[in-house]
């Protein structure tokens, strides 16, 4: 059998697809410019994903990879190899095979016989190593995550307390040394990232600052330093967020864009006057958790299929509602990144763009440009386009906006702050917009929440009480039902939840709602039409998830009131 031929990289991909001739072109005269490895400017690009690329390499070079983002770490394998060593030669170590004497080691390039050589003279003899490839910046993520990060930020605060420099925090941040302050600034906003929070608090009280990490919906603290820290730390803040460092008593904006492990992170900045000092939260904006495929919204089988479908209708508006911070600009982020296509312009008007995406026009609202968003959709109306994304309606102008744009053929997707999709015709109605035109032009309503799920290592079942069997909805002479509660382990920080997942009820439009929404039908006429349709509310959803053990009962009743279903 004859050797497989090695094909460049950009071929290989060209071959299979994933890119055009002219794409590969570009990377190519980017690579001349910045003089890097094509795989990772691809990426760069957003031509490919990193995880394509991987699979094209190993196929290429007849090699196994590796995928780190569900790793189990192996704390032998850890100290064969220095934490300096992994950084240098871009290495894991996933795990030591005891009874082969073998090292298997995740690569971001594993033709790189230096390091190879390096690390083999490095280990006892008599030890092997198979490589496996893996992307660059998961190796960056995991070598932050398990070499224990957290070290760094007390190594940080020693120094700037005693003045002396502790050189184990320097390589963590930055391989240079710099300012004590900017480390340590750094440092939490990477910590606050490898703990998965989706917002940092810096509160000043009287005399500490507190500082909070809102972890799966829930805010934590983390640490308490000296009130002294903070000015410094403030001054920090506004610089790398592009505030005004000599204003303290306005509120201020500002977004701060880092790179962590090899990946961008974003962070929104509000900057607020309080008694004892300003208030500093940043919302942390990641991309790669930003968008998420349809199909992982975890929505039932028919639930998928409607959404589906409404997707599919040309024209409309279909909102997604929900209080803040309930996951409304994921759900939108992954209905457009599944019909992201060439054949369609989707243009965006948003109050920031927080996830870049390719192909997406994409526009930040500017008040002081006069571009609200009013404004924004009357001016993107004649930019062609085939599907736009509106924010947020807030006001009657804005409304009329986008129900102007779907009943001149347009597809409009956007937000609405409202407690279920049934509530959204009042809200609506609220604002100023007129029943006979809702009616017709909304194609659905979906409304969500977001709940934690169950640490799936800890957690216990147990037979449902009786309480718990009339919430699930079981006849009294049903069967035992066992569902799961949370108990909490190390790998939860024992709180017995770890992750978050949505529950969503999803309203389809139907010409009997239409004619009730037209001649201002109750929300409960609206709720009893919508039920006979087959409609599946939020409570329901919650739990079916709680059946699937997924949740608790608890949990499901911190976001939704379940005290209905006792009655």
């Amino acid at each position: 059998m004859s050797e497989q031929v090695k094909l460049p990289l950009g071929k290989l991909l060209i071959q299979k697809g994933v890119i055009s001739e002219d794409q590969l072109r570009i990377a190519l005269i980017e690579q001349r410019q910045n003089n890097e490895l094509l795989g990772k400017l691809l990426v760069t690009l957003g031509f490919v994903t990193e995880a394509t690329v991987r699979e094209a390499l190993s196929e290429n070079l007849n090699q196994q990879s590796a995928d780190l983002s569900s790793l189990v770490v192996d704390a032998i394998s850890l100290k064969l190899i220095p934490k300096e060593t992994a950084k240098r030669y871009r290495v894991f170590p996933i795990v030591y095979e005891r009874d082969k004497d073998n090292l298997i080691l995740a690569m971001a390039d594993t033709s790189n016989i230096v390091a190879l050589d390096q690390i083999s003279a490095m280990l006892v003899k008599g030890i092997t190593i198979t490589p496996l490839l893996a992307n660059e910046s998961d190796i960056s993520r995991a070598i932050d995550q398990y070499y224990g990060f957290e070290l760094s930020i007390d190594g940080i605060l020693l120094e700037i307390e005693t003045g002396e420099v502790n050189y184990q925090s320097l390589g963590t941040v930055s391989d240079e040394y710099s300012q004590p302050m900017v480390r340590l600034i750094d440092a939490l906003l990477a910590d606050a990232v490898q703990n998965s929070a989706s917002d940092i608090h810096f509160e000043p009280e009287q005399s500490f600052l507190r500082i909070r990490y809102r972890i799966d919906g829930i805010l934590r603290q983390i640490r308490s330093l000296h009130k002294s820290y903070w000015p410094a730390m403030a001054v920090r803040l506004k610089v790398i967020s592009n505030m005004n460092i000599a204003e303290t008593r306005a509120p201020q904006d500002g977004r701060i864009s880092i790179k962590f492990s090899g990946r961008q992170i974003d962070f929104r900045a509000s900057a607020q006057p309080t008694t004892h000092g300003e208030n500093f939260v940043l919302r942390v904006l990641d991309r790669q958790k930003g968008i998420v495929p349809l199909e992982a919204l975890g929505l039932a089988e028919t639930e998928l299929n409607l959404l589906k479908l409404m997707i599919a209708r040309p024209d409309g508006v279909i909102l997604v509602t929900g209080p803040t911070g309930s996951g409304k600009t994921t759900t939108l982020y992954s209905i457009l990144n599944h019909i992201n296509t060439e054949s369609v312009n989707i243009m965006t008007l948003e109050d920031p763009v927080e996830y870049p995406m390719n192909m997406i026009r994409q526009t930040s609202v500017n008040e002081s440009a006069k571009m609200g968003f009013a404004d924004g959709i009357r001016s993107m109306m004649r930019q062609d386009p085939d599907i736009i994304l509106v924010g947020e309606i807030r006001d009657k102008e804005t409304a009329e906006m986008a129900f102007s744009a779907a009943m001149t053929g347009h597809q409009v997707y956007s937000t609405l702050h409202t407690n279920s999709a049934i509530g959204s015709a009042s809200r609506l109605l609220d604002i100023g917009i007129l029943p006979d035109i809702m009616a017709g032009n909304i194609i659905g309503i979906i409304a969500q929440r977001l709940v934690r799920k169950l640490c799936p290592h800890c957690r216990q079942a147990g037979p449902a009480d009786a309480i718990e069997r009339r919430l699930l909805g079981l006849a009294a002479d049903a069967p035992e039902v066992r569902i799961y509660r949370a108990v909490g382990c190390d790998r939860c920080s024992h709180h017995g939840y770890k992750g978050r997942m949505a529950i969503i009820e999803l309203l389809k439009m139907t010409p009997e709602l239409d004619e009730l929404m037209a001649r201002r039908a109750t929300s409960r006429e609206l709720k009893k039409a919508a039920a006979a349709g087959g409609f599946l509310s939020l409570v329901d959803d919650g739990v079916r998830r709680v059946r699937e053990g997924l949740t608790t009962l608890e949990e499901v009743g911190r976001v939704v009131d379940l005290t209905g279903r006792l009655s």
